[in-house]
């Protein structure tokens, strides 16, 4: 089973096995309303181009039903934000990424948030995850797509935790990597050098 548990305002996922192997994968989530100290101001170092692999693949829906996949933002630089809820960590990020999605939208830019309340909350169906996503989205403005996640993505995306966010770019190869709540200063920086390559 893989157990999901929350330290201030980021959630951490561990792998629990029963006697008989692997018993199945089962979501539990314990939520906080504030970040710990020391959870926040994550940076990262922009992989060289040649180093970098390709976004693990995705079909995911939006709020009116359609599939969403990672090729549909090629030719952008993409910041993709895993995110839950009920996350304190995910709640003090989101008016920074509203930011970031304002001061580039004029360029090849877009934030993409994956809401992972389906497999942390255990939703019964994507429809019973909308129905608190969608509120949360109206309540605190988000500017840019929100697309529901599923728990293939834990693996495939390798989530340690939530927040966490993938800068890809315009190849859609994944370019940088934050664990944890985000240092904007820093995405912006990153964001800016990802845009600025041929």
């Amino acid at each position: 089973m893989v157990w999901i548990q929350l330290y201030g305002g980021v959630s951490s996922m561990r792998t629990l096995f029963g006697r008989s192997g692997m018993s199945g994968i089962v979501l539990a989530l314990v939520f906080a309303t504030t970040s710990a100290p020391g959870q926040q101001g994550a940076h990262a170092t922009v992989v060289p181009q040649a180093s970098r692999q390709a976004a693990p693949a995705f079909q995911l829906a939006d709020s009116s039903g359609t599939n969403k996949q990672v090729t549909d933002y090629r030719g952008k630089v993409v910041l993709l934000n895993f995110w839950a809820t009920e996350c304190g960590g995910c709640k003090l990020e989101i008016p920074w990424l509203i930011e970031l999605e304002s001061a580039h939208k004029s360029d090849s830019f877009t934030v993409v948030g994956v809401s992972m309340d389906t497999s942390y909350e255990g939703s019964k169906s994507a429809d019973e995850a909308w129905s608190k996503v969608k509120p949360f989205v109206l309540d605190h403005k988000l500017n840019y797509p929100v697309l529901m996640g599923d728990a293939t993505l834990i693996t495939s995306y390798k989530l340690g935790a939530v927040p966490a966010t993938y800068l890809i770019d315009k190849q859609g190869r994944i370019a940088a990597t934050y664990s944890g709540v985000i240092d904007k200063s820093d995405v912006d920086s990153n964001i800016n050098k990802l845009l600025a390559e041929q």
